[in-house]
């Protein structure tokens, strides 16, 4: 009996955590030789090229005269129900509660109860929109309709139960690296087009959004720099970008900072550095701190959200409270100055990013999800991460 699944896939294309561990799950389930159907806007970023059992469904938009604004989560909703159908999927897989999930129990109303709807929840859609009042009742629907329910960390999980009152069990899903690209390269020749050879060089990857406390970053740099030849790299784009800039010109720093914009390599990027700074506010998982750990790079960071279940204080990386740029700076130069330590950092880890958070081991547990709610027995799946 094939055993091998059709799902469907809806997430955010555009840059950001939730979209890149949703397609890179979609990849690897195809590798499986499930047949993966991704239906969104437009062709998530991350997907790349054609790829064997990979079929991508594109949501159009009628712009009728009635409308003030397009309809787009009823032309999401009708989509998914006619690729469901059409396709004959099993399930679908969507990413954020809203508005997607809502998307797909619509679907599922007018496909039937044979199509199931696994959520996974990444944090926006519980830290931010669940606090508007307003959503908070079609959240709870989203989340209590769906056939199984996944969060990417503990914290996260913590908080969607005490915010929404959530009754029902919500399975535990790390995100995840693909330990075939996300390793130590040999990046020595591009760290000399940013470093000396005695200068250390600190690293921030983000949306520059006011939760990521990017001025932190730069305060943290400012006090290393002092007692430490470095610079300081910043990767990504986004609305604080001025007050980046104009902070770092306040201080006389520019001429020690640069900005390399959107970077698709990160795992070449990252390589290029001996810390990764993560002092945000808000952050469920911190995607970017397991992609720095799988490339050898400790994370300097706080202690938010879901943040402590990824980073290890005091063996991958240091943590300390939000705002605490002193506490984040000495860590910081503890790191930068003790080479037999953060050699050990260094091991740690790839040892905990390549066992813990890899591919093999977390797209399992998925498989293992989708199998459940469609009460099917779990073939035989090959072995986890060792």
């Amino acid at each position: 009996m094939d055993q091998k699944l059709k799902i469907g896939i809806t997430c955010y294309p555009s840059l950001g955590g939730s979209g890149v561990v949703a397609t890179e799950l979609g990849k690897l389930l195809a590798e499986q030789g499930h047949q993966v159907h991704f239906i969104a806007n437009s062709i998530p970023f991350r997907l790349g090229t054609f790829q064997k059992n990979i079929f991508y469904h594109e949501v159009e938009v009628n712009d009728y005269y009635v409308f003030r604004y397009p309809p787009y989560d009823l032309s999401l909703a009708t989509k998914m129900a006619q690729v469901a159908k059409s396709q004959q999927l099993d399930l679908l897989h969507v990413h954020y509660a809203v508005p997607h999930a809502v998307c797909a129990f619509l679907a599922k109303q007018m496909v039937g109860d044979g199509l199931k709807v696994v959520t996974t929840l990444h944090g926006t859609d519980i830290t931010v929109l669940a606090q508007d009042e307003s959503l908070k009742d079609l959240i709870r629907l989203a989340i209590n309709e769906s056939d199984a329910v996944t969060a990417v960390s503990q914290d996260l999980i913590r908080e969607t139960v005490e915010l929404l009152d959530i009754q029902r069990p919500i399975d535990l899903t790390y995100n995840f690296i693909d330990k075939r690209i996300y390793y130590p390269r040999d990046a020595a020749s591009l760290r000399r087009d940013f470093a000396a050879p005695d200068e250390k060089i600190l690293m921030h990857i983000s949306n520059f959004r006011p939760v990521k406390r990017t001025q932190d970053v730069v305060e943290v740099f400012r006090q290393v720099q002092e007692q430490v030849p470095a610079k300081l790299l910043f990767v990504g784009e986004g609305p604080d970008l001025p007050k980046m800039q104009w902070k770092i010109n306040d201080l006389g720093l520019n001429d020690k900072v640069h900005f390399l914009g959107k970077q698709d390599d990160i795992a070449q990027v990252i390589s290029m550095a001996d810390v990764l700074m993560l002092p945000s506010e808000k952050e469920s998982f911190g995607l970017v701190a397991l992609e720095a750990m799988a490339c050898g790079v400790p994370t300097i960071g706080s202690q938010a959200g879901g943040i402590p279940e990824l980073v290890l204080h005091g063996k991958t990386g240091y943590l300390s409270a939000i705002g605490d740029t002193q506490s984040m700076a000495e860590n910081t130069i503890r790191l930068l100055t003790d080479d037999r330590l953060a050699a050990e950092f260094r091991e740690a880890c790839l040892q905990r990013a390549h066992h813990d958070f890899c591919n093999d081991k977390i797209r399992r547990e998925y498989e293992q999800i989708y199998y459940r709610v469609l009460g099917r027995e779990v073939p035989n799946l090959k072995p986890v991460c060792g």
